[in-house]
This record gives structure tokens, sequence and C-alpha cells, in this order.
């Protein structure tokens, strides 16, 4: 999703884009684990993409740590 996708979003939208960020993220650290991953580029992409919600999250003044 590109920033100015996220920053189009409700504050309520944003929250729920970092919890679904956060549970891929969980899940492609599992693969990479179990050795299921193939795409590892994914990690990567997901953690960026996460950065991105939260940092706009917190220019609003969101609270997303305890999420």
């Amino acid at each position: 999703m590109r920033t100015q996708e996220l920053r189009d979003l409700d504050d309520q939208k944003i929250v729920e884009q970092i919890t679904a960020f956060r549970k891929e993220l969980f899940g492609l650290r599992f693969q990479q684990a179990t050795g299921e991953l193939e795409n590892t580029a994914a990690l990567r992409a997901t953690r960026r993409e996460l950065a991105r919600a939260i940092t706009i999250a917190r220019q609003r003044g969101i609270d997303v740590e305890n999420g």
C-alpha cells in the first residue's frame, strides 16, 4: 500500500491496517523459521509497510502500541 493511500484512510482503517500488517509479518516470520518461506523479500516489504502505517498513525496522534 502506498503512502498516499494510507494517508487517505481514516484513523480506524489505519489501525486495522497496522493490525493486518502485524499478523502478516508474524505469519511470514513463522514460515521463515520453519523453512517454508520462498519469497524472503516479502518480509522486508511487510516491515516497511508496517513502519509507514505506524509513522502516519503517530503523526495523527493515534496510539498503536497497545494493539
